[in-house]
This record gives structure tokens, C-alpha cells and sequence, in this order.
């Protein structure tokens, strides 16, 4: 019998947090699950990390000081003027890769575990419903025919609106990088799985904000208003109880594969003002 112990790393990816309530939210709970878990890496989707909308350079301390590893973005990612100059400098805080050419920062990083196990995390962004950007598909491609044999760990973050597209491109991908995980609507699926070829999927990891009493972290009198009226109105963040929403992905360090993947959803237990 093979009892030889497979060796693997542990990385917590985190959905959108959006706003104080978010970052308080992964202040308060990330060292517990860290321990509990034995996480080797976490990332998080921070595109809504500054009010809701885009990041700044506190709101991406905040979340490094915390625990943060890597921050994505998204469709946000330009919300707010200083991150122009803020992704130029950082290579912990990553823009989709499918952005056109001469797009400040980058859409890939690679960092290595307290272990010393290199994991590299890549941001695309889908087109369906979104913003007309450079093929993702194809863009997955090229990265992954000039990444090093060597980084055998690789975690897609595809912020994307389309079910349909964030699923093809999971099967798209399996078997050739370890995880594909959705972010963008702020609503965690229950599709978690192994796909056939090793790759760790979900369609979305959810939001990490307020969630009660608010729409996708909004004030529900905010979104009210547009649902009925259908005119602009200022989006407020909701108070209310922060949960945070992500996934355990586990990943055998020498085949790249996933070994397992777990949604976590964990209360605050409070209420946070944004």
C-alpha cells in the first residue's frame, strides 16, 4: 500500500470586501481562521475595498496589515485617482491581465508560503456584461505558456458577471492551473468542486461586507430608489453585521492539482458602520 503523504498549501481566497465594514470584517476574523484552517497564503478580491468603490493606498494596508497576502481587482480597479500610481508601484495588488496593453501594474504575482512553496495568482476579468476588455481566454493562454514549469500552484481570480463565462472558463482551464475562483456579483454560489481534471472551481466567492439589510453592500433604500425609479441616486454602504465570504483551496504542491475546496462564510457577530 502507498502511504507515501501527499504535501499541499493551503490558500484562503476572500470575495469582494467591500468598504470599512469589509476591511474591519477581515481585521477581526482572518487570524482565527488562519490558525484554525493552517492557511499558508490568503488573497482577496479589494476592487469595493475603499467605500464601496476602487482602493486606495490605506484601504490596501489596512488588508495587508491584517493578513492579505495579494489583493485583486476588477471593474473598480480605476474608481479612485491614486490607484493609477498605486498599481505601478505594487506587485501585491493586481489588475486584470486581459487589460490592453500600456494598463498601469500588473495581473499576475507570484509569492512564495512561509514554506517556501511559490503560488501564483492571477487576475483576469470577463467580458460578458462587463467592460469590453482583452479576450480572457486567450490572455489565460499566454500566461500560462510563459509561466515557469516550475510554479506548479496556480489560483485564477475571474471577476465576471456571466455564470456561463466564469464555468467555461473553469473548464476551459482544468486540469492546467489549481483553482478557478469567481468574484464580482457579491453572492456566494453552492458550486463548489473538483473538476475532472484537478482544478479546484466556484463560480463565486461572495462578498466580505455588511450583507444584511444591504444589496450587494449597499443601503437598500439606495438601491430601492434606482430599482423603482430607474435614476441615479447615490449608493451608500449599509450598516449592519459584516460577513466574511470566501474559499479554502487545498493544493498538492508537486502535480498542481486541488486536493479540496471549501466555502467559508463567517459572522462578525456585530454591527459595523461603514
Amino acid at each position: 500500500m502507498n502511504t507515501k503523504q501527499i504535501e499541499t498549501v493551503r490558500v484562503l481566497f476572500i470575495g469582494d470586501v467591500v468598504g470599512k465594514p469589509g476591511r474591519i470584517a477581515v481585521r477581526d476574523l482572518l487570524d482565527g481562521l488562519v490558525d484554525n484552517y493552517n492557511i499558508d497564503l490568503v488573497a482577496a478580491n479589494g476592487e469595493n475595498a475603499a467605500g464601496g468603490f476602487g482602493v486606495t493606498a490605506e484601504a490596501a494596508e489596512n488588508l495587508f496589515a491584517a493578513g492579505i497576502n495579494v489583493l485583486t481587482m476588477g471593474n473598480h480597479v480605476w474608481d479612485k485617482k491614486e490607484a493609477l500610481e498605486l498599481l505601478a508601484d505594487s506587485d501585491r495588488i493586481l489588475r486584470p491581465a486581459n487589460y490592453p496593453p500600456g494598463a498601469p501594474g500588473v495581473g499576475l504575482t507570484t509569492v512564495k508560503t512561509p514554506g517556501g512553496v511559490p503560488v501564483t495568482i492571477v487576475n483576469l476579468s470577463g467580458r460578458v456584461f462587463m467592460d469590453n476588455l482583452d479576450c480572457p481566454f486567450r490572455k489565460a493562454d499566454e500566461i500560462l505558456s510563459g509561466l515557469d514549469p516550475k510554479l506548479r500552484c496556480v489560483v485564477v481570480d475571474l471577476h465576471a458577471e456571466a455564470t456561463s463565462e466564469k464555468r467555461a472558463l473553469g473548464l476551459y482551464l482544468d486540469g492546467r492551473v489549481s483553482a478557478v475562483l469567481g468574484t464580482h456579483t457579491h453572492i456566494q454560489t453552492a458550486d463548489e468542486r473538483i473538476m475532472t481534471g484537478g482544478t479546484a472551481y466556484i463560480s463565486d466567492l461572495g462578498m466580505t461586507g455588511n450583507e444584511e439589510g444591504s444589496v450587494i453592500g449597499i443601503d437598500f433604500k439606495a438601491a430601492r430608489y434606482r430599482f423603482l425609479n430607474q435614476m441615479p441616486t447615490r449608493f451608500n454602504l449599509a450598516k449592519g453585521v459584516p460577513t466574511l465570504c470566501g474559499a479554502l483551496v487545498e493544493i498538492d504542491t508537486v502535480t498542481g492539482k486541488a486536493v479540496s475546496i471549501e466555502r467559508i462564510t463567517r459572522s462578525l457577530g456585530r454591527s459595523v458602520s461603514p
